[in-house]
């Protein structure tokens, strides 16, 4: 499969680059991005072509992979749908439910296969674990705790200054991790029950679930350095279940997201983690957004 590249900035040449790169299976086909010098240096480090028009890279690969803010993604995503072409997507999908909306649809009628780069759905550890304990049910509630330190004021990282995360925080970026755990597991969110803010960008839910259980979550960017890190915990019948740490990367997990991707176009079976699911995360979020921003006023 003859794959291109969409973005250019930190997360594309750390994670996306050395994915596409090194798998067996993808002919990396080249890199566009908005700023044309950056592409063209991506491109030299792995030996392919920068492109300057984004449809010419589109006319060229059968499949692409978007390492963009989430506007600019849902929209060229619409694009290379239907180009026909297929979609390796990062979280979230988008950050209204009207993007994201089209993003499911333009795949749903262009009949393209999608995998929403959720990074713990590709880390094997954490997927044996949802599926035992989506498979053991009984679940009375569960907690995601998804903590980062980008805003916390003792950290260096480059993403620190993406004008995205700066406007819409801890829930857009890390709620997704936290949900595409937990939905598994216990079934959708019938409704967000509950949004408060807490310190900096911090954000706290409560979630009602179709299984029956209840579900909170805590999420930011903003805490100290030491206090960082995910903890996934449910509790139910089968007791206690706690989510395993895994040390692995984010280039590992992206090289199997693109097995998915691969394997859904030569099937034709959509993978758990696609567009539609991406949109799903993007209205529970907005639902949640809403209320954060009712309770405001």
């Amino acid at each position: 499969m003859r794959i291109g590249l969409l973005g250019t900035g930190p997360w594309a040449a750390m994670a996306h680059a050395p994915a596409l790169s090194e798998h067996a299976g993808l002919d990396f086909a080249g890199v566009w991005g908005r700023r044309s010098e950056a592409a063209k240096e991506l491109a030299d480090r792995h030996g392919t072509r920068a492109y300057d028009d984004v449809d010419a890279l589109l006319a060229d690969v059968d499949a692409v992979a978007l390492a963009l803010p989430p506007a600019v993604q849902a929209d060229l995503a619409v694009r290379a749908a239907r180009a026909g072409r297929h979609l390796l997507l990062d979280k979230p999908l988008a950050t209204t439910v009207a993007q994201g909306r089209a993003v499911a649809d333009a795949v749903r009628d262009a009949g393209v296969a999608s995998v929403v780069f959720f990074t713990s759905r590709f880390v094997p550890d954490t997927e044996a674990w949802i599926t035992e304990q989506a498979d053991a049910g009984g679940w009375f509630t569960g907690r995601a705790e998804w903590l980062g330190a980008l805003f916390g004021g003792d950290g260096d990282s480059p993403f620190a200054d993406s004008p995205w995360r700066q406007e819409k925080g801890a829930l857009w970026d890390v709620g997704p991790h936290a949900l595409s755990v937990l939905l598994p597991v216990l079934g959708d969110a019938r409704r967000v029950t509950a949004a408060a803010p807490g310190p900096g960008d911090t954000v706290h839910l409560v979630l009602d679930h179709v299984g029956g259980a209840s579900s909170t979550l805590t999420l930011s960017l903003s805490a100290p350095a030491a206090a960082a890190g995910a903890t996934v915990e449910l509790r139910g019948r089968a007791g206690v279940a706690v989510l395993p740490d895994s040390g692995e990367g984010p280039v590992t997990a992206l090289v199997r997201a693109a097995d998915a991707l691969l394997t859904a176009a030569g099937t034709g079976r959509p993978h758990p983690c696609d567009a539609a699911f991406g949109l799903r995360v993007t209205e529970i979020l907005a639902e949640a957004e809403a209320l954060m921003d009712g309770a405001a006023r």
